[in-house]
């Protein structure tokens, strides 16, 4: 991932120097088991526990050689170490068995990182929840004026879907958590089974059965929680983008007065260039799930047909999510709300918004749903065409007011009654701590 997109303490995760540290904690716990069970003298195991040392840059140079980096990173170990002692270094091992434990524990301490910064998101989003949770607005289905909500009801949701990712995040890091210690294809022919119960449990990784390889579902779950979690950032980023737009003008990004610049030419110009980042960003995750997906097919016991993509989707996918979680919260935060022109908005339809509240009370008067269904529609028509309050429109109408009568009629206007409900939303999202499952 390029340094634009990269926040620490993720992009840390996946250096050389992390991903070499972690093998190297994988090789010397391997010795340290051999070491309980009487295999390697206890004095060589203290040896490569004190002495077991690399640097990138002669790791790079030894597999310029070997051609193989994790033959080159154990040479470079022994040497280290020194003999007799660095003879252990790797016994009974395949490669695959440091680099997919290693990599477990990476993905595993990843997706700490992302619950963590999913969490944020959601207590960020469920603070301004509240804070707008009785301004009104209008729904929009379609892009069109539908009925009224509030905005705090529309965030109330966005921080449900929030948790929902959280708990996705929590099962990939259950599924992509484990390790294997068991040789060429996965039979423990030349290494205990207890060794692999040793180093897992050091690494609070779970042992389970496999091939030469861990199982690639596993990292393909992983690569779906992190999709999930860019494309609900998306989706609340889109949603900022319309609201933003000049015509709508009821929500605005954070924008830096007198420092930050919204265009080169426009001096007046406020892009929402934060949320367009999201959305676009979101695809590229997205699309690394696809490839995740094709590594799950691998020959026999054991191919590497999935290791060069997984060296470019898993850290990419990792840094982007992390990096959407938490940008976004920073824009949830400095979010601009205009409740004014949300009611302003409110009234451009006219009063068109209440129209299923009329259809209802002529549904329990007696008429037949589809008789008032086009007695409301006939009224709504007319009042697009001439734009006149829509209430006004109804009471030119003799079989409405014949229905309803005039005090009834103008109750279905009644935004506070269109709203009474919106706390249910509110229960949903008390009932439970952030982070934790929604319904």
């Amino acid at each position: 991932m390029i340094p634009r997109y990269r926040l620490a303490p993720m992009s840390e995760l996946f250096s050389d120097d992390s991903r070499f540290s972690t093998w190297l904690e994988v090789e010397i716990l391997a010795v340290e088991a051999w070491a309980e069970i009487g295999v390697v003298p206890k004095e060589h195991a203290a040896a490569i526990r004190a002495r077991a040392g690399f640097d990138v840059a002669t790791i790079e140079e030894r597999e310029r050689t070997t051609e193989h980096d994790v033959a080159a990173f154990v040479d470079v170990v022994q040497e280290r170490v020194g003999m007799p002692a660095g003879g252990w270094v790797h016994y009974g091992l395949t490669s695959t068995d440091v680099v997919d434990t290693a990599l477990s524990l990476t993905l595993a301490r990843a997706a700490d990182l992302l619950i963590a910064a999913a969490e944020g998101l959601d207590v960020a989003i469920a603070g301004r929840a509240e804070e707008f949770r009785s301004t009104p607005m209008v729904g929009r289905t379609h892009g069109i004026h539908a009925e009224p909500t509030t905005f705090g009801n529309k965030l109330a949701l966005w921080a449900l879907q929030v948790r929902r990712d959280v708990v996705r995040l929590r099962r990939a890091r259950e599924a992509v958590a484990v390790g294997k210690l068991s040789g060429a294809v996965g039979t423990y022919s030349h290494v205990d089974p207890s060794i692999e119960r040793f180093v897992c449990e050091r690494l609070g990784l779970t042992p389970v059965p496999a091939t030469q390889v861990l199982a690639r579902d596993r990292h393909a779950e992983f690569l779906y929680a992190c999709a999930s979690a860019a494309a609900t950032v998306e989706s609340f980023a889109l949603e900022i983008r319309h609201l933003q737009r000049t015509e709508v003008g009821e929500v605005a990004e954070p924008f830096r007065d007198g420092a930050q610049k919204g265009s080169s030419a426009m001096p007046h110009k406020r892009n929402p260039v934060k949320c367009e980042q999201m959305c676009g960003l979101a695809r590229i995750v997205r699309s690394n799930l696809q490839a995740g997906l094709e590594n799950v097919a691998l020959w026999h016991e054991r191919d590497i047909s999935h290791s060069s993509v997984e060296r470019v989707i898993l850290p990419d996918s990792a840094m982007l999510a992390y990096y959407l979680l938490v940008k976004f919260k920073a824009i949830v935060e400095g979010m601009r709300v205009y409740p004014e022109r949300m009611l302003e908005n409110l009234d451009r339809s006219y009063g068109l918004v209440f129209s299923q509240a009329v259809l209802l009370a002529l549904v329990e008067h007696g008429l037949s749903r589809d008789h008032a269904y086009r007695l409301v529609q006939t009224a709504a028509m007319l009042t697009w065409e001439q734009r006149r309050p829509f209430l006004d429109v109804l009471r030119e109408s003799p079989a409405v007011v014949d229905a309803l009568g005039d005090e009834r009629l103008a109750a279905c206007f009644s935004l506070e009654g269109t709203l009474a409900n919106v706390g249910n939303t509110f229960d949903a999202l008390g009932r439970r701590s952030p982070g934790a499952t929604s319904a």
